[in-house]
C-alpha cells in the first residue's frame, strides 16, 4: 500500500530528517539509505521496518549541521580534482570562463570535500533518539496506509453489495427461463412434426433443466459474499485471502453465466463480473 512519513528532529547541533515513502508490492522490498555514521545500525533499522509487512519501503535517513560554524572544506582536495577536470577539459578544447565555473561549482558540491565535526559513529545516546524518531516515521507511515485502507473497504463493500443486489435478481428470471425452455422444445417437436408422450416430455424436460439448475452457484457465492466481509471486518492483514476468495466468487458468476441459457441472467452476470473486477484491481493495494 502506498504511504508517506516525515520525522524531523535534532541532537545537539545537528538535523536527522527521516523520510519514509511505500509503494505497492507483493512482496516486502526495502530500500535504505542511512549516512556513514550510522551503517552499523542499518540491520536494527531494517527490523525495525520489517512490521510494515508488505511493499516497495525507501527509508532514507540524512543528518546535518544546524550551524555551519565546525565546517570546513579539504581545500588540497578540491584544488587536486579541479585541476584535473580542467586538465581533461583542456584536453577535449571544452574550457572558457563558464565551464571553469561549472567545474569549481561541480567539485565544491561533493560531499567528501566537506569535513565536519561529526563522529564516525552515533552515540548510544543519540541512536536510541534516532531509533525512537523511526518509529515515529514508521507509525505515521502505517497511519497513513490505515487510512486509505479504510477507503478501499468502504469501495469493497460497495461493490460486494452491489454483487449481491445483483444476485439477488436471478430467481425472478429463473421462472421465464423454464417457460422459455418448454416452449423452445416444444415448438421444435412441432416443426418436426414428431409425437411425444406427454410424461416421456416432462421427463425429459427435467433431466434437461437440471443441467442448467444454477442453485449451487448462488448458494456458494452468497457465501462467498458473506466470507469476503467476515475477512474485511475481521483480519487485519487480509489482501491475499480477499484475493483468493474474489476468485471463488469469479468461479461461481462464470458457472452461472455458462448454465444460464437466459439474456437476462446473462446480463446480470456480465455486470456481476464487471463489479468483481473493480475489486481484484483494488486488491493489489491491500496488505
Amino acid at each position: 500500500m502506498t504511504g508517506y512519513a516525515k520525522v524531523q528532529s535534532s541532537f545537539g547541533d545537528k538535523k536527522l530528517n527521516i523520510e519514509i515513502k511505500t509503494l505497492n508490492s507483493k512482496q516486502l522490498d526495502l530500500i535504505v539509505k542511512v549516512p556513514a555514521a550510522y551503517r552499523s545500525h542499518e540491520l536494527d533499522i531494517r527490523a525495525m521496518l520489517g512490521v510494515l509487512e508488505r511493499g516497495k519501503v525507501e527509508c532514507i535517513l540524512s543528518e546535518e549541521n544546524s550551524t555551519s560554524a565546525d565546517a570546513s572544506f579539504n581545500s588540497d582536495l578540491l584544488v587536486s580534482r579541479y585541476n584535473a577536470l580542467v586538465d581533461v577539459a583542456n584536453d577535449l578544447h571544452a574550457v572558457d570562463l563558464m565551464h571553469r565555473a561549472s567545474l569549481f561549482t561541480t567539485v565544491a558540491a561533493m560531499s567528501d570535500i566537506w569535513n565536519t565535526a561529526a563522529s564516525d559513529e552515533v552515540s548510544d545516546e543519540q541512536w536510541q533518539q534516532t531509533a525512537a524518531d523511526l518509529q515515529r516515521a514508521i507509525d505515521l507511515c502505517d497511519q497513513f496506509r490505515a487510512h486509505e485502507g479504510s477507503v478501499l473497504e468502504v469501495d469493497f463493500h460497495k461493490h460486494v453489495d452491489l454483487i449481491e443486489d445483483k444476485l439477488r435478481q436471478i430467481p425472478a428470471l429463473e421462472g421465464e427461463r423454464i417457460d422459455t425452455a418448454k416452449e423452445r422444445i416444444k415448438r421444435y417437436l412441432a416443426d418436426a412434426n414428431v409425437e411425444v408422450d406427454p410424461n416421456r416430455f416432462e421427463q425429459e424436460l427435467i433431466y434437461y433443466l437440471e443441467k442448467l439448475d444454477i442453485t449451487e452457484e448462488k448458494v456458494r457465492l452468497q457465501k462467498h459474499i458473506d466470507y469476503f466481509r467476515q475477512t474485511m471486518a475481521t483480519e487485519p492483514s487480509c489482501g491475499k485471502k480477499l484475493g483468493f476468495v474474489a476468485q471463488e466468487m469469479g468461479r461461481e458468476i462464470n458457472t452461472t453465466g455458462s448454465k444460464a441459457n437466459h439474456a437476462g441472467i446473462q446480463k446480470i452476470v456480465v455486470e456481476m463480473k464487471d463489479e468483481l473486477e473493480k475489486i481484484k484491481e483494488q486488491l493489489g493495494n491491500v496488505l
